[in-house]
């Protein structure tokens, strides 16, 4: 809640005194707040107020992370057709020069960069996952699969698959919290 929505709340004080009055029903000021503080789910007033004082950081996203890569066409066949990615987009300043593209698959988003600048080799980016033997499997069912990764049940925060990327960038898909 924000300082903003204090003041609609406010106003809702108001016209809640007035609609009640107009049905001939008088209520106190300090009673129509604490009505229009539990209909904003508040326990009273105070609790409501306190939840408007709170800073109204600008919220943040989740990361993306970016993997260096040697050859985006190198490694695409096996983010798009081993692990299941779509290519989003791609963007090279002029022909000849570096490419950078976006993957993803569900709510995952890579991104893979050819430029030297980008990310270090041998990249680690960490993906929450509902069913890790369910991914595991279906790995394992693709042909000519280029890895077949095993799971380690003893990894911290619960059994993790590791798969490494042709240019030795390390995808590791655990259990998300959600799923313990």
């Amino acid at each position: 809640m924000t300082s903003t929505s204090t003041d609609r709340a406010k106003k809702l004080v108001k016209v809640l005194r007035e609609d009640l009055a107009a049905a001939g029903i008088e209520i106190p000021y300090s009673l129509a707040l604490e009505l229009i503080a539990h209909q904003f789910g508040a326990k009273d007033w105070n609790v409501l107020t306190a939840l408007a004082g709170r800073s109204s950081a600008p919220a943040i996203g989740p990361g993306v992370p970016v993997l260096r890569v040697t050859s985006v066409s190198q490694v695409l066949p096996f983010y798009l057709g081993y692990l299941g990615f779509t290519l989003d987009w791609e963007h090279r300043f002029e022909p000849g020069l570096p490419l950078y593209v976006q993957v993803s698959r569900s709510a995952a988003v890579l991104h893979l960069s050819e430029h030297h600048g980008d990310g270090s080799p041998h990249g680690v980016a960490w993906f929450p996952v509902r069913d890790v033997s369910a991914l595991h499997k279906e790995l394992l069912t693709r042909p000519n699969a280029p890895v077949r990764p095993g799971i380690d049940p003893d990894a911290p925060g619960g059994p993790t698959m590791q798969v490494i990327d042709p240019n030795g960038n390390i995808l590791r898909f655990t259990r998300s919290p959600s799923a313990q």
